[in-house]
């Protein structure tokens, strides 16, 4: 629509110039430094448009190669983003192959080639081929040297979910810790640590993990948990009360008031042996708050007074009969006391309102002891067969006769 009324001007304008042009055509002296050219008006008009033109055709043809450059660009940019498209959507389809070949090729026609590159290790990696894994972020490196410490970040944690630890300890060695990346780098060095065990070296790591927000507070407070408990039993399996109590003083207040924790801490101090003084610290807890983990350790407690650890277990069940736990926790130390009998009673309880492996188990010793081969064969079968998945069975049938 412009374009008609531009035309309709010009021509309008074209019209009327040329009725006076026509009428005189006007006279143009051009001297210079001795040289006169003499022309019309028409045809000077004439000439400066022709200059006018042959000067925009030049610039446009020296304009045109930056021109085709960008256009190329631009076309090269979007099969780029298609290629990419095209191999993330196939890796997330379960076809790593595929996906790495089109994110590879896609890379040819960027000029940061980044992202294309560490998806594709990421599609090698998933594949198993460390080396095109290795080479494609080695390939990301040369073409993008500022984002090294990134592409060294994702190399480790590529070499951690391979287990090849040592290789991203080298990896991670090359990472500015003090950078924007502190946290992430801290997070896996702590999965290094983690894989290896060292709960000890998490434990001193777990304020700067903190401070650098390396984790999730969910995250974290759960290593916490994790890292505490690991490293309760590690100093529980040596025998090392003086480690065990070291870990739990090291904890934070909050730690060290959940229930969970604290259960870990008793059953860490009861395989060190002073089951007496630890008998009197689960009372103790249980007075302010009922905990069937510490019900459960205070049955495998053997001190000096088994009996009158019998009668706080029996007083207990006064008012939680159908706990059970604690009907599990008494015939342990019924079976201590040699009070067949009586453990029988409380174990054929405990299993007709929750049959469990652990319970089996103990029934099973229990019949043993009673001379009862055959059911306790039976009894460790069931125990089996809860203990690994299959359908709850009933408590099994008891003998003709009870001993006391």
């Amino acid at each position: 629509m412009k374009l008609g009324i531009l035309i309709v001007l010009a021509l309008a304008v074209g019209v009327f110039g040329a009725h006076f042009l026509l009428e005189d055509t006007g006279y143009v002296l051009i001297d210079y430094r001795g040289t006169a050219i003499e022309m019309s008006v028409p045809f000077m008009i004439f000439a400066l448009l022709a200059i006018y033109v042959l000067i925009r055709i030049v610039v446009h043809l020296l304009r045109l190669p930056r021109r085709l450059g960008r256009a190329y660009a631009a076309s090269s940019g979007r099969r780029s983003v298609k290629l990419a498209s095209r191999g993330l959507i196939q890796i997330a389809e379960g076809h790593p192959a595929k996906g790495e070949r089109l994110l590879t090729r896609g890379a040819r026609h960027r000029e940061l080639p980044l992202l294309n590159y560490i998806e594709a290790a990421r599609a090698a990696h998933a594949q198993g081929a460390d080396e095109r894994r290795d080479t494609w972020l080695k390939m990301a490196r040369e073409h993008q040297p500022e984002a090294a410490t990134a592409i060294l970040l994702t190399q480790a944690e590529l070499q951690i979910d391979d287990n090849e630890l040592d290789e991203a300890t080298a990896t991670l060695r090359e990472v500015d810790a003090d950078g924007a990346h502190r946290g992430r780098l801290l997070a896996l060095q702590t999965r290094i640590l983690r894989a290896r065990g060292d709960f000890d070296a998490i434990a001193a790591l777990l304020p700067d993990l903190a401070r650098a927000r390396g984790l999730a507070p969910e995250a974290l407070d759960s290593l916490r948990v994790e890292t505490a408990s690991a490293r309760l039993a590690q100093a529980a399996q040596a025998r090392d009360s003086a480690a065990i109590e070291a870990a739990w003083t090291s904890l934070p207040k909050p730690l060290r008031a959940r229930r969970d924790m604290f259960a870990a801490y008793a059953r860490a101090l009861a395989r060190c042996g002073d089951h007496d003084a630890l008998e009197k610290i689960l009372r103790r807890s249980l007075k302010t708050g009922w905990d069937n983990a510490l019900i459960a350790i205070y049955g495998e407690l053997e001190t000096t007074h088994p009996a009158a650890q019998l009668a706080h277990a029996e007083a207990w069940l006064a008012r939680r009969g159908e706990d059970p736990v604690l009907l599990l926790t008494s015939a342990r130390l019924c079976m201590q006391n040699q009070l067949w009998g009586k453990a029988r009673s409380y174990l054929e309880t405990s299993l007709a309102i929750r049959p469990n492996a652990e319970a089996y188990q103990v029934y099973g010793r229990l019949l043993d002891k009673m001379g009862e081969s055959d059911a306790a064969t039976e009894a460790f079968r069931l125990g089996l067969e809860s203990a690994t998945g299959t359908e709850d069975r009933p408590a099994l049938t008891g003998p003709t006769t009870q001993a006391t």
